[in-house]
């Protein structure tokens, strides 16, 4: 069994991401998305900070620090792009005009809420910046993480145990096994890696799994 790499997983996001589309990529590994769509496919990538029409990761002599999305990573800016206002953005984001948002998550469940702000340990810092904006405002809403935490526990779960970010709102979730669709219908499996099966999947989830 061949686990995805990052790179890989960011390559099958981007697949999914079509023509026209107007994305907002979160923190950390959803950025990297940006690095895999492909130049002839007109894709328009906001991100929260307040811009729109952000581009992939620049090389080390391109790095111009007035230029960074919302993780404060360096990023390019495409033919076109702009810049405004924190509160346009977040009225961008919260008024439906985003149609993909692409986020990391603690925790998913099979019906679609979303854990990615705290894991509600005493010593840990939240963090939920956009997400909570995101998650009801997007049309929809990609997650990726990978399946299993550290210690082996499946972060796609029955029920979320963390607190939430959003109800219901996650239809597809990408990790580095499989990627699945989720939502009032439970969790259905889209893709597996190499090596691994239906049954070998749920008992790694521990959830209720149907096939596409």
């Amino acid at each position: 069994m061949q686990r995805l790499n990052r790179e890989a997983m960011a390559a099958r996001v981007a697949k999914d991401i079509p023509e026209g589309a107007y994305v907002n990529l979160g923190i950390g590994l959803p950025t990297m998305v940006a690095n895999f769509l492909p130049k002839e496919k007109d894709v328009f990538l906001q991100s929260e900070n307040g811009l729109l029409g952000m581009g992939p990761a620049p090389a080390d002599e391109d790095v111009d620090w007035d230029l960074i999305n919302a993780g404060k990573q360096p990023v390019t800016l495409l033919a076109g792009g702009a810049y405004f206002h924190h509160g346009d953005s977040f009225a961008m984001m919260r008024g439906g005009h985003i149609d993909i948002c692409v986020l990391g998550a603690f925790q998913v469940s099979v019906r679609g809420d979303l854990a990615n702000w705290h894991t509600g340990a005493p010593d840990a810092i939240p963090a939920v910046g956009g997400a909570m904006d995101l998650a009801i405002g997007a049309k929809q809403v990609f997650v990726m993480m990978d399946l299993l935490t550290k210690t082996g526990e499946s972060k796609l779960v029955e029920t979320c145990t963390y607190p939430l970010t959003g109800l219901a709102c996650v239809s597809r979730v990408y990790t580095d096994l499989a990627v699945f669709e989720v939502g009032p219908n439970g969790a259905r499996v889209i893709e597996m890696v190499e090596g691994l099966t239906l049954d070998g999947l749920r008992e790694l989830t521990m959830v209720p799994l149907e096939a596409a």
